[in-house]
């Protein structure tokens, strides 16, 4: 249960607060009404003749009584920003009061200006404070003795005690409070940062995907729509088909790019989250669809496919899936395509390779755009190595290969396995 503060210290608290703020916003104007407050104090108790009851000597001239209540009570004005200086006008006018055994009560105001230095003021300077505070309570003793010495000091001296430990433990509160303000300042900036970048690695890895999926279907449908052009003079059939592969493939491209979108849903985050993504299995679908849009691709499987973590397997996917989506942009007419995966102890290894242009013409970037930059942050995800480029003369066309560590089975002695077409 929460404990619920008394109303009195609710009040208290609540009255703080506005001294507070109004010592904040116009601080000449407090300083104005406490140095006012005590002259005036002062001027009554000299014109009333009150400081006669306490005072030890009271011949003292009334020029005097007063020069002294302004002396001791004028400099509290400056306490905030010559603390030290405006004290050793006290202490002296406060000797003068000593001394000459007027005892005005206003000389009491030194506490206030104890306690800003322990407020705002190193501690070796409260310390010099406090001993200059003493000069007007030894003089006094001095000049005044009424009983023992320590009846005479010693209370002084705890009351400049308290009031130096009081001052010390607002700066300390106020201390603690400035640290919990810019902890909290500084979690909220880390909170913000956390966000943005939370947010800009969502949109990279949407972006990602986008480019996946729709660069690679787009490419496929391009092809497919080619091939149809030439094939509808000569061959109705053959048409027929090409335009039942694009069809199939817009539909495919349709469903994943939904998928995709259905993330950014928060009315439906779950089912999206249940959405599979491509995996190994779907390689011979995404090759027959590369065939489809005339590109020959032969595949070579070696060792035994054990299963990989299904992001390693996205990443297979995606990196088998852009480099042939590059082949199809940039290979040229003619260009053929071999894809081979091998799995050993140390991880699979994918190196994906054609028979086209050595290199992209000058206009076109997607082989070191934002495809190439994909490939890279996916393989750095499962600190993996990727190496594309030329392949080595006298070979033509273009390599992408791909590894990924993993800690697998032994790969079983198998022969390895190619489709052609």
């Amino acid at each position: 249960m929460a404990h619920v503060p008394h109303p009195l210290t609710q009040y208290v608290q609540r009255l703080v607060q506005r001294v507070r703020a109004v010592d904040e916003r116009r601080p000449l104007v407090w300083d104005l009404l406490v140095t006012g407050f005590f002259v005036t104090a002062g001027g009554i108790d000299f014109a009333g003749g009150g400081w006669r009851n306490v005072a030890h000597n009271q011949d003292v001239p009334g020029w005097l009584v007063l020069t002294t209540s302004l002396g001791l009570a004028l400099p509290l004005l400056w306490r905030r920003r010559h603390p030290m200086a405006a004290l050793a006008v006290m202490v002296a006018f406060g000797t003068l009061n000593s001394g000459t055994g007027a005892m005005l009560q206003v000389s009491l105001v030194q506490l206030i200006v104890l306690f800003n230095i322990a407020l705002r003021l190193p501690l070796r300077t409260l310390g010099g404070a406090g001993a200059l505070m003493l000069v007007p309570l030894l003089v006094g003793t001095v000049r005044y003795p009424k009983g023992s010495w320590d009846q005479q000091i010693v209370p002084q001296v705890w009351a400049y005690t308290l009031i130096a430990l009081l001052g010390i433990a607002v700066r300390s509160r106020q201390d603690y409070t400035q640290a919990l303000v810019e902890r909290a300042r500084q979690l909220e900036v880390e909170r913000d940062q956390q966000a943005q970048l939370a947010a800009a690695a969502e949109r990279t890895r949407i972006a990602r995907e986008m480019h996946d999926i729709i660069g690679h279907n787009l490419s496929v449908i391009t092809g497919l729509a080619d091939g149809g052009k030439y094939a509808a003079a000569k061959s109705p059939e053959h048409a027929a088909k090409a335009l039942d592969a694009i069809g199939s493939t817009s539909r495919q491209a349709l469903a994943e790019l939904r998928r995709l979108l259905d993330v950014l849903r928060d009315d439906a985050p779950e089912a999206a989250a249940l959405a599979p993504q491509p995996a190994l299995t779907d390689l011979t679908r995404l090759i027959d669809g590369v065939r489809s849009a005339g590109l020959p691709v032969r595949t070579t499987v070696r060792g035994r496919p054990d299963a990989l973590p299904q992001g390693q397997e996205l990443t297979v996917y995606r990196v088998v899936q852009e480099a042939l989506t590059n082949t199809l942009k940039h290979g040229g007419p003619g260009a053929t395509a071999a894809v081979e995966l091998s799995y050993a102890d140390d991880g699979v290894t994918v190196t994906v390779t054609d028979t086209g242009r050595a290199a992209p013409p000058p206009s076109a970037s997607a082989r070191d755009g934002r495809g190439l930059t994909g490939m890279r942050e996916r393989t750095a995800l499962y600190a993996g190595t990727l190496e594309t480029g030329p392949r080595p003369l006298p070979a033509t066309g273009w390599e992408v290969r791909l590894h990924l560590p993993g800690t697998t089975a032994p790969p079983h002695a198998t022969a390895p396995k190619e489709t052609a077409q």
